[in-house]
């Protein structure tokens, strides 16, 4: 792409409210969205471009819900990045980069994976339907964070025994691949085209209708980013709290599950995509379960720190360990996200020694339905247990 500056970027009167609001911003370590766009308008666009602060904006887009001048913030960030990787520059890779690379590897390969060895006979699924299961990256996921308590692949099962109990029998594609979200946001918009393409043939050769997520990051991806690449997708696409709040609590039939709980709202679930009520229609339907609100919640919500696995620093630890604090002082038992990255980041911070005393322990939504139905899967044994390990993880 040629170096140039969205139009909207211009309008930029220099009030700071973004910087304000910016959870890397408040962390103290010197970022700042203002600053970063005013460089980029009044001084060198290519110093900025180049410059590795521009990969630690999270794109949670707090920021532009306050900016008075309606600038999409995230947008500006992503078409800088499209020209930093154009240029070879990018941010520091958490884990060595392994996850980019898979990511690369299913874009550029035609190699058939085998991706169906987590399914068992607990659950039912189809080979053609109306509903597509997206298993997005929790394949790849689960061994790779397995040490922090992260059962990728036991949510998905749980996933589909709670679309099982709904009444669907959904589609799980044997070659699916990564739907593109972490290298879209990277600036590699031409193997995130590649995923898009390739995903979206095989959901159009099942017949199906609908595609549910449990990943609101795979669910941003096809319902805002695939239309600009491919057009009108035909396939409605939801996250999987949408549909089963569609379907009604009552086919669920949910038991008592005392406790009390909050629920994190995910970025991408919330404020890219405004899905707020679901996930607490479905928490509301549970018997016994108090479920408490957050002081950032909805609109508000505090960002996780996870983003393309990129730039995971002390700025994200210092914004993981404050939102388990939240939910601690909010008296939370446990902190359901309903996002599988929101769960690994904070579990991340939970390994870690900074960690403060007696916060919650994330749980997946899906995983707290499917406890409540009495479909949940056990426990793996030997997962760690919340609190201090002595040691710092960097997903």
């Amino acid at each position: 792409m040629t170096l140039d500056l969205a139009s909207e970027a211009w309008t930029c009167q220099g009030c700071g409210k973004c910087t304000s609001v910016c959870p890397v911003a408040r962390s103290g370590l010197g970022y700042s969205p203002r600053r970063l766009i005013q460089r980029a308008i009044q001084q060198d666009l290519e110093a900025v471009v180049l410059d590795r602060a521009l990969f630690a904006c999270l794109a949670c887009d707090r920021c532009t819900q306050v900016c008075k001048s309606g600038i999409p913030i995230a947008g500006v960030m992503l078409r800088l990045r499209q020209a930093a990787h154009e240029r070879g520059a990018g941010g520091e890779l958490a884990h060595a980069g392994i996850l980019q690379t898979l990511m690369r590897i299913m874009a550029r390969s035609a190699t058939p994976q085998r991706r169906l060895g987590w399914l068992d006979g607990s659950v039912r699924t189809a080979g053609r339907g109306d509903v597509v299961y997206f298993t997005g990256c929790a394949p790849y996921f689960d061994p790779l964070f397995r040490h922090l308590g992260v059962r990728p692949l036991a949510t998905a099962r749980n996933a589909l025994r709670l679309l099982n109990r709904a009444g669907v029998d959904p589609v799980v594609m044997p070659d699916e691949r990564c739907c593109g979200h972490d290298l879209l946001w990277l600036g590699e918009t031409e193997d995130f085209a590649r995923l898009a393409r390739h995903n979206v043939g095989l959901i159009r050769e099942t017949g199906a209708r609908a595609v549910v997520f449990t990943c609101p990051e795979g669910l941003r991806t096809f319902r805002l980013d695939y239309p600009r690449v491919l057009g009108e997708l035909g396939f409605e696409t939801l996250h999987i709290t949408e549909f089963l709040a569609r379907a009604g609590t009552d086919r669920l039939a949910p038991g008592p599950l005392p406790g009390r709980v909050a629920f994190h709202d995910p970025c991408r679930l919330g404020r890219h995509l405004g899905i707020y009520d679901a996930p607490r229609q479905l928490l509301g339907a549970i018997p016994c379960l108090d479920t408490v609100e957050l002081p950032h919640a909805r609109e508000t919500a505090t960002c996780c720190g996870g983003t393309c696995w990129v730039e995971c620093g002390a700025a994200v630890k210092s914004l993981q360990n404050r939102r388990l604090q939240e939910a601690r002082d909010a008296g939370a038992g446990r902190l359901v996200t309903g996002c599988p990255k929101c769960d690994i980041h904070l579990r991340c911070a939970l390994a870690g020694p900074a960690v403060p005393a007696g916060v919650p322990e994330p749980v997946n939504i899906v995983d707290i339905l499917a406890e409540s139905c009495g479909i949940a899967e056990p426990s793996r044994p030997g997962a760690p247990a919340p609190g201090p390990k002595g040691g710092e993880s960097d997903a």
